[in-house]
């Protein structure tokens, strides 16, 4: 059993910010999210492929920031760009707005065959509840039919304290790749569902990925046709990832509604509601949206460098490739370490998991999967126990090897005290 990282400022600080901050911090970030005293809390930088903690410690990083980082920490080109526009207009923040607007929506227009209009907003739950109120506008129906993880709008977010019943009582939800399941609820309310939002690529809370199984994104697209509900992809994790226009053009699907962000500018703060013209015109009128900050230029200078970056170098096809040698890999080392454990996802997304066992009422599936990733993190590589992980132009052979071996090495720990 390897030793225990140094954490020491980590955890000062953690005390610190709970007498500031309410649990120290936001959400999937605290520390139980992780495996509490052996990860870091605060990270101080990153480069390339690496993230950098307080303490010092390096690691190679596979949670990217839970997706943004496409090509890599301080990717010289993008944050030169920005630096350049801070120097001519300073942050971007003006009460018109900017030419850079329609340049940035012709550019993503070129990319996602469903983007004949967008609006650019910051994060991806304001893609998401706009998505929504977009549909309930055009459609005039209330009732939304979910797939996968949202946001934290009242209408989605899955812990519903401070959330009136009334606010998500017409939201449903299907499992994905279960077509007959959407098929039940559209026969029940499809006549008064405005929509049905699915992440493209499933990606449930502490569960394998999943790519869609054969016609099921197809069988979702034919179903609200036929009931007159709007289909929305949240491609929030798969945008600018799975291809340059998204997982629906990868799998040949076009939704009348896309959201889009993170990849998109490789860290910046920028997100957006694309969709056909049909749609998006209630956003003349009928619905609205509207922030102060929505307009700022500076996260579209990063997201016009990136998409260029990713156009010209080939990133998403070299991502693809490097990730799948590194599924085939983790699939391998899984199955010669003779332990209960999963690799699951798609070749930009990849997830080790460990499954419930049937056979043991102890259920240490859970004591198996925290030894694992106490293990991994003391080897210095950065995954996430409840979280998918995500490749990046920036990690190098070198990385994917130690990580490999990372990997292999926590699995025969796990053996060794849990015997598979």
């Amino acid at each position: 059993m390897s030793e225990p990282l140094k954490l020491t400022e980590s955890e000062r600080l953690l005390a610190r910010a709970k007498e500031l901050i309410p649990g120290g911090m936001m959400g999937i970030r605290r520390p139980y999210n992780f495996v509490p005293g052996e990860y870091p809390v605060f990270f101080t930088h990153g480069k390339g492929g690496h993230v950098f903690d307080v303490d010092g410690n390096e690691y190679i990083d596979f949670l990217c920031g839970y997706g943004p980082i496409i090509l890599g920490y301080q990717e010289k080109e993008v944050d030169e760009a920005v630096i350049a526009h801070i120097r001519r207009v300073g942050p971007g923040c003006f009460s018109l707005v900017q030419p850079i607007q329609n340049e940035l929506a012709e550019k993503v227009r070129e990319c996602i065959p469903a983007a004949e209009q967008c609006v650019f907003m910051k994060t991806g739950s304001d893609a998401t509840n706009l998505a929504v109120r977009v549909a309930r506008g055009r459609t005039g129906r209330t009732k939304v039919i979910r797939c996968g993880y949202h946001g934290w709008g009242d209408w989605c977010v899955e812990v519903k304290g401070g959330v009136p019943q009334k606010l998500w009582e017409d939201t449903f939800e299907f499992h994905y790749n279960d077509l007959c399941e959407l098929e039940d609820l559209m026969r029940r309310i499809g006549d008064e569902t405005a929509c049905v939002i699915v992440t493209p690529v499933g990606h449930p809370l502490a569960h394998p990925v999943q790519a869609p199984s054969p016609g099921f994104l197809e069988g979702v697209r034919e179903l609200t046709y036929k009931y007159g509900a709007v289909l929305v992809f949240d491609e929030i994790r798969s945008g600018f990832r799975v291809s340059l226009g998204g997982a629906g053009a990868w799998y040949g699907v076009k939704p009348d509604l896309a959201c889009v962000g993170k990849a998109m500018a490789n860290g910046y703060a920028i997100s957006a509601l694309v969709g056909v013209r049909d749609v998006m015109r209630v956003l003349e009128k009928e619905v609205f949206v509207s922030s102060t900050y929505f307009p700022n230029s500076l996260e579209m200078v990063a997201a016009l460098k990136t998409i260029e970056i990713l156009e010209r170098d080939r990133v998403l096809d070299q991502i693809r490739e490097k990730g799948q040698r590194f599924l085939d890999r983790l699939h391998q080392v899984i199955t010669e370490s003779g332990v209960l454990a999963q690799v699951s996802g798609i070749p930009q997304m990849p997830f080790i998991t460990f499954p419930e066992d049937p056979k043991d009422p102890a259920k240490t599936y859970r004591a198996r999967r925290t030894r694992f990733y106490t293990e991994v993190i003391r080897r210095h590589v950065f995954l996430q126990p409840y979280h998918h992980g995500y490749i990046c132009f920036r990690h190098t052979d070198a990385d994917l090897d130690a990580a490999v071996t990372a990997v292999a090495e926590a699995l025969a720990e796990v053996k060794r005290e849990f015997g598979g």
